[in-house]
C-alpha cells in the first residue's frame, strides 16, 4: 500500500487483539514528576535529598513496571524529566553542604585555637 506514486510505502499496523489493554500513562510517573519538582524546589534547604531519592527509587520501578508492560504504560517523558529535576534537586543539596562545610572551615580557623586567657594571668 503507498499513499502517492514515488512516495515510501506505508507500514501496516497489525490489528490490536481483543483482549489487550489499552495504553496508560504509569501513575508512578507523575509521582516522580511530582517529587523530583519538590525535591528541586527545596534542594537549597536540605530538605530536597528525601523527595529527590524517593523518586529516583520510584522512576527506577516505574521503568521496570514500563518494560515488562510491554508498552502499554506510558509516561516515560514525565519520568524523564522527573528524574533530572530530582537530579538537580541533590545537586542543590550537594552544593549546599559544601558551602555549608566552607564557610563552617573559614569561621573556625579564624577563632583562636585553645583557651583564651588574660593577659595577666600566668
Amino acid at each position: 500500500m503507498t499513499t502517492a506514486p514515488g512516495q515510501v510505502p506505508v507500514a501496516q499496523q497489525d490489528p490490536r487483539h481483543p483482549l489487550d489493554p489499552d495504553p496508560a500513562r504509569a501513575t508512578k510517573a507523575r509521582a516522580v514528576f511530582a517529587l523530583g519538582l519538590l525535591g528541586m524546589l527545596t534542594g537549597l534547604f536540605i530538605g530536597g535529598v528525601v523527595p529527590a531519592t524517593v523518586a529516583l527509587q520510584l522512576a527506577r520501578q516505574a521503568r521496570r513496571e514500563a518494560y515488562t508492560s510491554g508498552g502499554f504504560l506510558t509516561g516515560g517523558a514525565w519520568l524523564r524529566r522527573g528524574e533530572r529535576m530530582a537530579w538537580t534537586g541533590l545537586v542543590l543539596v550537594a552544593v549546599t553542604v559544601v558551602i555549608a562545610v566552607v564557610i563552617g572551615v573559614v569561621r573556625l580557623a579564624g577563632t583562636p585555637f585553645g583557651h583564651d586567657y588574660p593577659t595577666n594571668m600566668d
